[in-house]
């Protein structure tokens, strides 16, 4: 079945625009959840809405309340909700570009593919992609999601393209409560420079299949053998030492650390001694003829 879209309509610059549909990148389907049961019976305990004065009500019954003073609501409707229509309803309108790498992390929120909604949007989306991809740019547009406009990034990804919500500045929190009392501080030369040797050590190509959640893994191997009538197994976490000197721990990680990139090539030295077999045995072979003797 063909995922859902989580939005359609057009993706437009200046007077070219093409029918588009937004989908999200990310799933959370396989990961571990737990269902809230009654420790007597096991029944899976059901979420109800209650009034304070009538009790148990249907959720058919409810409605949408704003709160614009203390315990003082203004109904909104479904109607009310659909008149408030802007141009980002409907159509992502690129209002700018900028560099590839100049939007800050922090910023970044959630992430959707862009696809070309039917064989005849193809041809100016694909010049919009390759457009993109040439100049390193990602666009700035707009959208509505979930009744809120969002502040989004496009730029090229594969044969589609990539879309990421950004949060709005009032969302991301000032560093000066977490990071003013950190003093900036002239680190030791040597300690510095044996801080960055093993970094070097440690240097990689980042690939998210060798970071698997270990967590995730031992929690769903807790479960088996729960399901299998066994007592869970246990996973210890390594003892921690105590960190005296700050310049022995150093060096001594710096010795103990071995490069990523060297351990791929384990194959070849293996090939050596195997070709060397049959001298291995002749020489065993002479001491143990002697001690049969």
């Amino acid at each position: 079945m063909a995922p859902r879209a989580s939005w359609k309509g057009y993706l437009k610059l200046s007077l070219v625009s093409c029918p588009v549909r937004l989908y999200p990148a990310t799933s959370a389907s396989e990961r571990i959840t737990f269902n809230q049961l009654h420790k007597d019976t096991h029944n899976r305990i059901n979420m109800k809405p209650v009034d304070p004065e009538l009790g148990l009500v249907e959720r058919s019954d409810l409605v949408k309340g704003y709160e614009y003073e203390d315990k003082k609501y203004i109904i909104i409707e479904d109607t009310d909700l659909e008149s408030v229509k802007i141009e980002s309803n409907h159509t992502m309108n690129i209002e700018a570009f900028v560099d590839s790498g100049s939007v800050d992390v922090i910023y970044q929120d959630a992430p959707y593919y862009l696809a070309p909604d039917g064989a005849m949007a193809e041809e100016t989306f694909i010049v919009l992609r390759e457009a993109l991809r040439r100049t390193g740019k990602l666009a700035i547009a707009r959208l509505v999601l979930s009744s809120r406009e969002r502040v989004v990034t496009i730029g090229p990804r594969e044969t589609g393209m990539f879309v990421c919500t950004l949060r709005n500045p009032n969302e991301v929190r000032g560093t000066a409560e977490y990071f003013g009392n950190i003093p900036v501080g002239n680190p030791d030369p040597e300690m510095l420079q044996l801080a960055e040797a093993l970094i070097e050590q440690k240097v990689t190509t980042f690939d998210p299949r060798n970071y698997e959640d270990r967590y995730e893994i031992a929690l769903m191997q807790m479960i088996r053998e729960k399901l299998k009538g066994h007592k869970p197994i246990i996973a210890q976490a390594p003892e921690r030492g105590n960190v005296i000197n700050l310049m022995d721990a150093l060096k001594a990680s710096l010795s103990q650390a071995k490069p990523p990139a060297k351990s791929k090539p384990k194959a070849e030295p293996a090939e050596k001694p195997a070709a060397k077999a049959p001298a291995a045995k002749r020489t065993t072979a002479k001491p143990a003829a002697k001690k049969n003797a």
